[in-house]
């Protein structure tokens, strides 16, 4: 099978949709499909392109035995919602342009953000005939309304159009939650177009998990201090702010906070810190992945936070990753939210309401004093991730291709692939009915 992947992330980007699209590529190269990437030069979070890539048109290289295409497109150095609108719309004109020279495939995986994608892709199939496989990582216009980056109003109007184009003209619409599931069916997306793709994780054997130590060695944390750890990008979205009026609240070492990552707020946190005085709280830049597994190993909690209004079906990347490492959770986000449900349903941590500053340096206090609650938090968590194995999930979606594009339609495996693929597991419920990703940020 020939499949042609489009989005504007991939490796090496270590956080957000990147991982995942580098995931899927490839897992399908190894099951033997040919695979191509059409994607940008690396950026993110950082919102800057390696000196390298700068003034590049186009490059073509392989990451992994994946070949990439390399398309340029502008980066602002301070994204504003105009400005991110010109940073993906360059993305797909140079992208299209290049895709438009690219052997036609049998099918086509675009993955959204950039909502743009989704016309931009039924433009390519009237020159490159193959189904579209419209695969959604964020509702793009909810969350840009929710959080009070666009108003109600005719961009508003415009982004709903342009995704309502692009569920109608794709051949299948997927989702990383049943609740984006159940979005789409409230907009009119037929049920046989559904697809519920979670993005998945791997669970690691006791050989694998480091040993205990390094982290808190290697940044002077000693070993009784409680450690929270927040790992991933630093933007808008994520809400930091509460964690920092948290740790204004913690006297005399109560709880280490150590914030690791990256993003357009991270200069504004660094001049928080600074100004206010903020103790006991360690910013770092994103971690190397052994060196982050050894900070979850060391952390007594690992800490999920969103933004009040940040979208409730917007599922954090970084949460399987750390249930994977039996690490406890304390998420801050809105009740409705898929984040805060799983938690509840799952059993593997405590939430707090965004902006509940004591609430949350209550709770790490708290659970501080009672840290025999953390085993159990860590070993709901471990049970919880396991249902989402990373090669069942990819597994599954390249049976839902292979099915689309016609092969082996008549064996009995095939036929249930694709009743699975078009239906969307949409019966999925309880603990299965939620996802996380094998990137360790977001």
């Amino acid at each position: 099978m020939r499949v042609n992947v489009w989005g504007i992330n991939y490796a090496p980007e270590q956080i957000g949709i990147a991982p995942y699209n580098a995931l899927l590529c490839e897992y399908l190269l190894e099951r033997g499909h040919e695979v191509r990437m059409a994607t940008s030069f690396a950026y993110y979070p950082l919102w800057k392109k390696a000196a390298a890539d700068c003034g590049r048109l186009y490059r073509t290289h392989f990451v992994r035995g994946v070949p990439v295409y390399r398309c340029w497109h502008y980066v602002p150095q301070r994204p504003s919602a105009i400005k991110r609108v010109l940073h993906e719309a360059t993305f797909v004109l140079t992208s299209l342009l290049r895709l438009l020279t690219l052997p036609k495939p049998d099918v086509y995986v675009v993955v959204s953000p950039p909502l743009l994608l989704g016309a931009a892709a039924w433009l390519l199939t009237r020159f490159r005939r193959a189904p579209v496989v419209f695969h959604v990582q964020d509702l793009q216009p909810d969350g840009a309304l929710a959080l009070g980056m666009i108003r109600q109003g005719l961009l508003a109007r415009l982004l709903y159009g342009l995704e309502s184009f692009a569920y109608r003209k794709a051949a299948r619409v997927s989702g990383i939650t049943p609740g984006m599931l159940s979005v789409y069916r409230s907009k009119g997306v037929p049920e046989a177009k559904l697809v519920y793709f979670p993005n998945g994780t791997t669970v690691p054997g006791a050989a694998d998990i480091p040993t205990p130590g390094s982290f808190r060695s290697r940044h002077g944390i000693v070993e009784n201090a409680f450690l929270a750890v927040y790992s991933g990008n630093v933007g808008m979205k994520q809400g930091l702010d509460v964690l920092l009026d948290a740790a204004k609240q913690w006297h005399n070492g109560e709880v280490t906070l150590v914030i690791c990552g990256e993003g357009a707020g991270r200069e504004r946190l660094e001049r928080r810190i600074r100004v206010e005085r903020i103790p006991n709280v360690t910013l770092l830049p994103l971690q190397p992945e052994q060196e982050y597994l050894e900070m979850l190993r060391d952390a007594d909690v690992a800490l999920v936070t969103q933004q009040q209004g940040a979208g409730r079906f917007c599922f954090p990347s970084k949460l399987l990753k750390c249930l994977a490492l039996a690490k406890p959770v304390v998420t801050v986000a809105d009740e409705a939210s898929e984040l805060a449900q799983a938690l509840n349903g799952a059993g593997f941590g405590v939430n707090v309401l965004p902006g509940d500053a004591q609430g949350l340096a209550s709770t790490l206090k708290e659970l501080s004093r009672t840290r025999d609650k953390l085993k159990a938090y860590g070993v709901n968590g471990r049970g919880y991730a396991a249902q989402f194995e990373l090669s069942r999930v990819l597994g599954e979606f390249e049976r839902g291709l292979l099915a689309l594009v016609g092969d082996g339609v008549g064996t009995g495996a095939a036929r249930s692939a694709s009743s699975r693929f078009s239906e969307g597991r949409s019966r999925s419920s309880g603990t299965n009915s939620h996802v996380g990703s094998d990137a360790h940020n977001d």
